[in-house]
């Protein structure tokens, strides 16, 4: 497969993951840290980092806003739950040492 195909491939299948996760505005970020240590916020980050690697400045709040499919503050207000003490104990037990 040569580089370009490769990093197409790999645009797409981002951009599907980020589609997923609107669609399923039911998980809750700690469930996906719980379970597979990175959230739609990590993912926020990482677009930054990836963006600043390139030379494009993009701050955390519009990462957030091309992950979540809109502002923070509002996808909070529409879905976040508060975490379960179930989900705080996950938490703390999965955190690095």
């Amino acid at each position: 497969m040569d580089e370009q195909t490769r990093i197409e491939i790999e645009a797409a299948v981002f951009r599907r993951l980020v589609e997923h996760l609107r669609e399923r505005s039911d998980v809750q970020n700690i469930d996906l840290m719980n379970l597979a240590g990175f959230c739609r916020n990590c993912l926020s980050k990482w677009y930054g980092a990836a963006a600043a690697e390139r030379g494009q400045e993009i701050d955390y709040e519009a990462a957030r806003e091309i992950v979540y499919g809109m502002p923070y503050a509002e996808w909070k207000t529409r879905y976040q739950r508060e975490a379960t003490p179930e989900q705080l104990a996950d938490f703390a037990n999965t955190k690095p040492d």
